[in-house]
């Protein structure tokens, strides 16, 4: 299937898209908005070219873990895409906006895996022995699709809406953070626009993990020693309107500064 001409077609049209910085109109025109395998297809063409343009992939995020926003787009599942050595950025490390679109930052707790997760089923117990520590994280999410218009298939198609992470320097091992109640923040300029906490996804973000390793596993790209995991957001989205910094605090793992230029 993700070779057939309609996929290739619009993985060329996203990529395009993100190349020229000019949205394009959701693909869900093109392929049914229940057709997962076609979505993910064009989610893996984009992520093999940039493979074989020499990238490295480097791990996954988890999105869609708010079920408020999974019954908006008529879905019992969260996504994933991949993530890319050149997605990364440092704390406060300036992030070029002259390269994104429309972009939104999100809180997020990111997982280190220092153990191969290659079982069909995995279960919190998997998790917790497979992970190295915990961070605080900021993900840029960033839509090629016109106007974040979008349901499951368009998110899909577009590696999950991803564009940049950023994650903290303080690793916490998992024994030492309540990964359910500890509160975030996400400010700018001393003003609290996002709270939540790490029950906002799925309940726990092992939950979400959980997912994920069982997802990768099955499809034959398990997840592997060294990989990120962003979990998925912990609050509300915040849309990133100019240059400046956003510090997101969470509650047991400090803070991270998402600076943009």
């Amino acid at each position: 299937m993700s070779g057939s001409p309609l996929i290739q077609t619009l993985a060329e049209r996203l990529r395009h898209a993100e190349a020229t910085r000019a949205p394009i109109a959701p693909v869900r025109g093109e392929i049914a908005p229940d057709d997962m395998a076609s979505a993910y297809a064009v989610q893996q063409c984009n992520v093999d070219a940039r493979v074989a343009a020499g990238e490295r992939i480097v791990g996954r995020k988890i999105g869609l873990t708010s079920l408020a926003v999974q019954r908006q787009l008529g879905v019992d599942q969260p996504d994933f895409g991949a993530l890319f050595a050149g997605m990364a950025y440092g704390d406060a490390q300036p992030m070029p906006l002259a390269s994104l679109i429309q972009p939104k930052v999100e809180a997020e707790i990111a997982l280190v895996i220092e153990r191969d997760l290659t079982c069909e089923k995995h279960t919190f117990a998997d998790i917790l022995r497979a992970t190295a520590y915990a961070v605080a994280a900021v993900e840029v999410v960033d839509s090629r699709i016109e106007q974040w218009n979008i349901r499951f298939v368009d998110t899909v198609a577009d590696n999950a809406s991803s564009a940049m992470f950023v994650l903290g320097s303080r690793p916490v091992p998992l024994a030492d953070i309540d990964l359910t109640a500890c509160e975030m923040t996400l400010s700018r300029n001393g003003e609290v626009l996002s709270r939540g906490n790490g029950a906002a996804c799925l309940g726990n973000p092992l939950n979400a993990a959980v997912w994920l390793a069982d997802r990768m596993a099955q499809l034959g790209t398990p997840l592997r020693a060294g990989d990120v995991v962003l979990t998925g957001a912990l609050g509300a989205m915040v849309p990133v309107t100019g240059a400046g910094t956003f510090v997101t605090e969470i509650h047991g793992l400090g803070s991270v500064r998402a600076t943009f230029a």
